[in-house]
This record gives C-alpha cells, structure tokens and sequence, in this order.
C-alpha cells in the first residue's frame, strides 16, 4: 500500500473513523516521543541541560515560586 492509497483511504472515513485514526496516530507520536526523549536522557545527550539550569540557579537566576 502506497502513502497516496492511505491518505485517499482516510480521505473516504466516515468522521468517527476519522477520529479514531487521529487519536491513534497522536498516541502513537507521544509514545514515540516519549521513548526518543527517554533515550536522550538516558545516553547523556540532554546533560547540558541540566547543567545550564544548576548554573542559572547558582548564579541567582532563578526565583521561587
């Protein structure tokens, strides 16, 4: 099935079809997400973060709320 059968396919649901379509590919994109942020995290590639928000909060930039 090609990407153009898909999206013709989608074109012809009824509404309610159309919705469940919609909220299961917005799970699928959250989980997704989810799982490559998961994976950032664990490999380091976020670290600089973290590390900007402890300089901030060191050198007083930060106030509580």
């Amino acid at each position: 099935m090609t990407i153009q059968q898909i999206e013709s396919a989608i074109l012809e649901l009824p509404p309610s079809e159309f919705r469940k379509v919609i909220d299961w590919l917005l799970d699928l994109d959250y989980q997704r997400w989810d799982e490559e942020l998961e994976s950032d995290i664990e490999s380091g590639k976020l670290d600089f973060l973290a590390q900007e928000a402890i300089e901030d909060f060191e050198n007083g930039f930060c106030k509580q709320i």
